[in-house]
Parts: C-alpha cells; structure tokens; sequence
C-alpha cells in the first residue's frame, strides 16, 4: 500500500493524527527532502527508513517504489510541505500506481493553497490554481494576462527573489485588481497583505520579501 500522505505547511502541530500513525507503521518513508523531513519526524518520535524522492531522481525512484510495493511493503510518501503532487514530486508515482493496479489512498493535511485562499478574503466559490508562475518573463506576462481575464479568483506560489518582478509586470496587465500576497503561512511571521500590484510593490520595495509566498489575484468584476 502507498500512503500519498500530507505534511504541515510550516507550523509542526498541523498533522493529523491519521498522518502519525501512518507514518509509525509504514515500512519505508519517500520524502522531498530526507533532512526537511527528518525534522518532522524527529518532533514526534517517529524513527523510519527514509529515502530521498525529488525532481532530481524521480523517474529512478519510481521504479524502485513500484516493486517494494509489489513485495508488499507499505510505503508512506511526503514532501517538505503540503500534499505530493502539487507543484511537487509524486505525480509520476500516483500514475504508476494507477496504471499497475497498487492499492494507494491519499492521507489528507495542510494546504497552503487553501489556507492563502481563505485568508485572502477574496471569493472563493471558484478558483484557479496556476502552480509556481513561470520564470520567462514573456511566459509570466502572458499567464498575468490570462489571469486578468478571468472572472474567478487566481492563485499562484512565487518566489521572493521574483515577487518585486512579478508586481512590476501586474502594474500595466492587472492595474486596480486587488492582488493579496499571502507569506510565511502558519509561521510566526505569517502575513496577508492585500492592495493593487502597484500598493504591494511600494510596500516590499521597502520591506524585502521572505518565505514561502502565495500569491492570489481577485476576478474580473462582470
């Protein structure tokens, strides 16, 4: 059995109790990032094999996963936050599993996507989810203006090396939308912090921003 289990998105105490026990009576843990995750581990006494499953070595980890699954192992697999899968590793072994018939079943936990979406304020009876928004600043200027088009709520994760870039280019593409930078989610310095693309420019011009960002953008109004 492969557990698809969810991991805090910062602050160690949002784990389920599920996700504990899980992750005492698996047999192997695939994590993002074996250190990242030996931290978490090590909080609540859970002491387990670990191997390393990233972008990086994906493909070869898979094949590996796939057959101690077929021996019968139970294998619990995590990232450094959140649910595997979204905008991290985990998809290419979800399908493996689907595709030779292995038992998995997903462990539910933090969402950084929804917890930015609630704490926005913004609506959130439909939403679009963009992942990471690209790097190319011609391809980031044709998914803001995308996203200026749309009538539902947009959520994107963004780095803080590029959020001041990112804002620039909303300027002229979002002009008065309201846009709600969501930082540090459930960290002792989480912010939310709501205005146009050029308020929130002015702002972290002054202020450099740190963490892990998400980054929301309102609909267009009809």
């Amino acid at each position: 059995m492969l557990y698809v289990v969810g991991t805090p998105i910062g602050n160690l105490g949002d784990i389920t109790l599920r996700a504990l026990e899980i992750l005492k009576d698996v047999d192997l843990i695939a994590a993002e990032d074996t250190r990242h995750s030996g931290i978490l581990l090590k909080h609540y006494g859970i002491d387990k094999p670990l191997i390393s499953y990233h972008e990086h070595n994906e493909a070869m980890r898979t094949a590996q996963l796939v057959e101690r699954l077929a021996a019968g192992e139970k294998i619990a697999l995590i990232t450094d936050a959140g649910t595997p899968g979204l905008s991290d590793p985990g998809v290419r072994l979800i399908r493996e599993c689907v595709k030779r018939q292995h038992d998995f079943t997903v462990v539910p936990g933090p969402s950084s996507i929804l917890t930015a979406l609630v704490g926005s304020g913004f609506p959130m009876e439909r939403f679009f989810f963009g992942g990471f928004l690209p790097v190319k600043r011609g391809q980031r200027e044709r998914e803001l203006q995308a996203t200026a088009a749309r009538e539902e709520t947009a959520i994107y994760f963004e780095s803080p090396y590029r959020l001041t870039k990112t804002l620039k280019t909303s300027i002229d593409i979002l002009q008065d939308r309201q846009l709600c930078v969501a930082r540090e989610l459930t960290k002792k310095f989480e912010e939310f912090r709501r205005g146009t693309a050029a308020e929130l420019l002015a702002h972290f011009e002054a202020h450099s921003p740190k963490g892990e960002i998400v980054l929301l953008v309102s609909g267009r109004k009809i």
